[in-house]
């Protein structure tokens, strides 16, 4: 069976990061015969450059026709003079919007190899596995009014509008309880309902969902800020986090960085499963480190590895993957922004090649055989 995945390398790092994730589908092609197709297409500041616009006609095309897509990075200064409609992040944001990509999953795990990587003591990051699910298709970012208006007496007002619905909290709030479900069975909602009226709505939208069809799940509500100090002060008490787009933005990144790096954690993007669910890291285009052969491939890889559990259920076939990624971290393996004293530095080629060694060793050739049989 054929299984077409569209690469949106992008900017930056993007490129570097996806050429390495491609060794992995290569290999899975060969030794599993999965078929995976992959295409190409531009998004960002690479499009803008190419065609004018960070999000191409023809790039709509292709991810409508796929059936999951891996985006490497967008942006960087060399764009950020371009009218706001023009801008990389602009095409990001699009891709979501036309897909109906309302659901964004970012795991914040610690790897046991790199716990001493974290700026947190050992004891606090240990064992973390937090999910974090961030409505992504309202909110700021996407309601109207928005823009910069000149009034009469010259004063400039900038307008953002935070905008939502109760079906769009409600759909939000469902994926998250069934992750939720799949998990410890805990899930805190994080909102700002003191002081904005429109989070006071999904904090009430989202009890409702919980009373009338998940009353097996321990659900908690937290004020965003105080989510912001719990997660730094004492992270292992979230397994599933739910909140809107804006929150979600921030404390997504707040929790990465409880990890170690940026460059370790994955997400995906999904909606209502009528077109293909978006893979991407967690981390930026990194344009200072672009081309230099010293970024982290690893969550690009990791996005894939979500990719197979959710997009294709192929479930054994993302054991063996992860699998690999930590017997390499825990050969001591690194990459610039993880590694520690007495641990191997690699480059990104580097990297990559050293995790496919890991797939070629003998215990992941054991579970492909026993998949095949």
């Amino acid at each position: 069976m054929k299984h077409k995945i569209l690469f949106l390398p992008g900017d930056g790092i993007g490129v570097e990061v996806c050429r390495e994730t491609r060794k992995i589908i290569d290999w899975l092609n060969e030794k599993l015969g999965l078929g995976f197709v992959i295409d190409t297409a531009l998004i960002g500041g690479a499009a803008y450059d190419a065609s004018g616009t960070p999000f191409p006609p023809e790039t709509l095309e292709k991810a409508k026709k796929a059936d999951a897509i891996l985006l490497g990075a967008v942006g960087g200064p060399k764009w950020e003079n371009l009218d706001y409609s023009k801008r990389p992040e602009r095409g990001l944001l699009g891709i979501r919007k036309e897909l109906g990509l309302f659901a964004n999953l970012r795991p914040a795990i610690v790897f046991d190899e790199l716990a001493d990587a974290s700026t947190l003591k050992r004891e606090v990051v240990s064992g973390l596995d937090i999910l974090i699910v961030r409505e992504l298709t309202g909110d700021l970012y996407f309601g109207q009014p928005r823009g910069v208006e000149t009034l009469p007496d010259g004063t400039r007002r900038g307008v953002n509008t935070l905008v939502y619905t109760s079906p769009e909290v409600q759909r939000i709030a469902r994926v998250a309880f069934d992750l939720a479900k799949k998990r410890g069975k805990k899930l805190c909602s994080v909102d700002k309902a003191n002081v904005l009226e429109a989070t006071e709505m999904w904090r009430q939208e989202v009890q409702k969902i919980g009373d009338s069809e998940y009353p097996e799940i321990q659900l908690s509500h937290m004020y965003v800020d105080n989510a912001a100090m719990q997660l730094v002060r004492n992270p292992k008490q979230f397994d599933v986090m739910v909140t809107t787009n804006v929150f979600g933005d921030i404390l997504s990144d707040c929790a990465a960085m409880l990890t170690g790096s940026l460059g370790m954690l994955p997400s995906a993007s999904l909606g209502d499963g009528s077109h293909a669910g978006l893979y991407e890291p967690v981390h930026g285009s990194a344009p200072d480190i672009a081309g230099k052969n010293i970024a982290n491939p690893i969550a690009t890889i990791l996005s894939f590895v979500m990719m197979l559990r959710y997009s294709f259920s192929l479930n054994a076939e993302a054991d063996i993957v992860e699998g690999a990624v930590k017997s390499v971290l825990a050969k001591g393996f690194r990459t610039a922004d993880i590694v520690q004293p007495g641990m191997k530095k690699l480059g990104t080629n580097e990297m990559g090649d050293v995790i496919i060694k890991e797939l070629d060793s003998s215990l992941a050739l054991a579970a492909v055989n026993k998949i095949k049989a």
